[in-house]
């Protein structure tokens, strides 16, 4: 711990070396703390902050993030996100690195929460599936916005709780033609295209 008391002033200062994700070596400073418990507490938030990367798993990270965020809602609001990332997140992608978190890697965690029951043999609501997943993506986008993560993979996935349907077209539209060979239109019943989600959009904060 790079944790040291200042024998003129009275009071505790913190200096310690890190290596960044690029790979430079820095050191930080900083002073002023009255007790030796605040100087340990400052320092190691900012370790975290300093050394962040995507190696960092999302137990790790959420960390960071409780201290970035609690602070800013209410305390009702923070307690009820709390449970459903202890429960139902931190369970399944706590020790996992956010490099692996992937857009497959989110499905099948919403596969597996989707056949959860309760007591009764009853499934989640689809609102409360919404819900879970708006806590994930709300933790992934906070290592968007300010930790420069390029994608909030949570959002590429899709939610939980809204239907999905598949628009189609006439395949008689569909005309194939190969080198000099003339081919009358190739019929097909149906095309399929890339799915739309309808429902609920997913909000991230």
């Amino acid at each position: 711990m790079g944790v040291y008391k200042d024998k003129n002033r009275g009071n505790w200062y913190v200096s310690y070396r890190y290596v960044d994700s690029f790979g430079n070596r820095k050191r930080k400073y900083h002073r002023g703390f009255r007790t030796r418990a605040e100087a340990q507490a400052w320092e190691r938030e900012d370790r975290l902050k300093e050394e962040f990367s995507t190696s960092m798993t999302l137990g790790k990270f959420y960390e960071l993030y409780e201290k970035d965020v609690k602070h800013r809602v209410k305390e009702n609001t923070w307690n009820n996100k709390e449970y459903i990332v202890k429960s139902k997140i931190l369970p399944y992608f706590g020790e996992m690195p956010l490099s692996q978190i992937t857009p497959r890697t989110i499905r099948h965690w919403q596969n597996e929460i989707m056949q959860e029951v309760d007591e009764n043999g009853r499934k989640h609501k689809p609102s409360y599936l919404a819900t879970i997943h708006t806590q994930l993506s709300c933790i992934l986008n906070h290592t968007v916005r300010f930790y420069g993560l390029k994608t909030n993979v949570a959002r590429m996935a899709g939610g939980m709780g809204t239907k999905e349907h598949c628009k189609t077209i006439n395949g008689a539209a569909i005309n194939f033609n190969i080198s000099l060979i003339s081919l009358a239109p190739f019929y097909l019943p149906t095309y399929i295209l890339p799915c739309e989600r309808r429902g609920n959009n997913v909000a991230d904060g």
